[in-house]
């Protein structure tokens, strides 16, 4: 009985849907963002589209620093700017 509590503790990991999403989470907003703008100009509503547009692209600059390890330097190099 007890190596059937550690097998399904084991089975029950959520290892295989962090990477799962990891590895998809960013085509699939991507292409939610595309259907979305795609529903937009249809409308006409291009001026709306453009905005989603933009705030896509700073969205996904942030990701990115954020998941490159870069970011302490970025904010240094950001200080010393301002700072000298």
């Amino acid at each position: 009985m007890h190596t059937l509590h550690t097998t399904l503790g084991a089975a029950a990991s959520t290892g295989g849907l962090q990477s799962w999403i990891k590895d998809n989470i960013i085509p699939l907003l991507l292409l939610l963002i595309a259907v979305m703008l795609f529903v937009l100009a249809q409308r006409g509503d291009n001026a709306k589209a453009m905005k989603v547009v933009a705030g896509v692209i700073v969205a996904l600059a942030v990701l990115g620093i954020a998941t490159s390890g870069k970011a302490d330097e970025l904010g240094g190099w950001m200080a010393s700017l301002v700072t000298g």
